[in-house]
């Protein structure tokens, strides 16, 4: 993906193949430009992509922190890829781990299978399912990937298709079928639900520092449970998942309390 204040760049895999897409702004809309096998594709998903399907007309937060943060940022949009699987391999790979830790294990995974997308960009693909599910559990450690996650991304990775075809499903369906799958829970369903599916509900239960980045900014209380964020972000549904969103791009902390995790090098183990 290449990103700049005017376009966006990035390939992808899609049912029908490789695809790279560009995505401009421009007066009144977006322009969509599209190389590989995966371009009519893409171009039937491009609204969904943009954001353009996500219905916000319901959205009037009152007074407060919330409300200031969606003034500030009303060109935020929940988007809606349906690529379900593509979605889900980052987001496996930052189970119970630091972000940085996440980035670092996925571009290395990204760079040991990578493969060039279509187009003028010099872009990669992201990850074939099938090349990942095709390694060995052992050949994950190199990248900071410990077995349960590794054999979580292989077991997703082989049933690629069963899972993607949850983007036809109702969110209801879908996020029940995600649920079923070992390694998969609420916190996995509600990463993948927010870019794949286009849910502006999904809160990602399970987190270790939104519950009290919500308490802190809805409530003022210094930290915050997973019950106690539901509790707080239910006169937001059905945008709870928005809130969310907005409560990241715009920054918010909670206040500090102890020591920071620190980061595993899983593969000097």
């Amino acid at each position: 993906m290449l990103v700049s204040p005017t376009e966006v760049w990035r390939a992808s895999r899609t049912p029908c193949g490789p695809v790279t897409v560009r995505l401009t702004a421009a007066e009144g809309g977006i322009e969509v430009e599209t190389w590989g096998p995966g371009s009519e594709w893409l171009c039937q998903h491009a609204p969904g992509w943009c954001g353009a399907l996500d219905d916000d007309s319901g959205f009037d937060p009152a007074p407060g922190p919330v409300r200031d943060l969606w003034l500030r940022h009303r060109g935020v949009r929940i988007p809606r890829t349906e690529l379900v699987t593509e979605a889900l391999i980052p987001v496996i790979i930052e189970q119970k781990v630091t972000a940085a830790e996440a980035r670092r294990a996925h571009r290395r995974l990204a760079r040991a299978l990578a493969e060039p997308a279509p187009g003028p960009a010099g872009l990669s693909l992201p990850p074939d399912p099938a090349r990942v599910a095709g390694l060995p559990y052992f050949e994950f450690h190199p990248f900071g990937i410990e077995r349960r996650r590794a054999e979580t991304l292989r077991e997703v990775c082989a049933r690629a298709q069963w899972l993607d075809e949850v983007a036809a499903c109702s969110l209801e369906e879908a996020r029940a079928r995600l649920e079923s799958f070992p390694g998969i829970g609420p916190w996995t369903i509600a990463e993948v639900s927010r870019v794949a599916l286009g849910d502006a509900d999904a809160v990602s239960v399970g987190d270790f520092h939104l519950p009290h980045v919500v308490a802190w900014v809805l409530a003022h209380e210094p930290r915050g449970t997973d019950a106690r964020m539901l509790e707080l972000l239910e006169p937001y549904r059905p945008h709870r998942g928005r809130v969310q969103r907005l409560l990241r791009i715009g920054g918010a902390r909670a206040s500090a309390h102890g020591p920071r995790l620190s980061p595993r090098a899983i593969d000097r183990i």
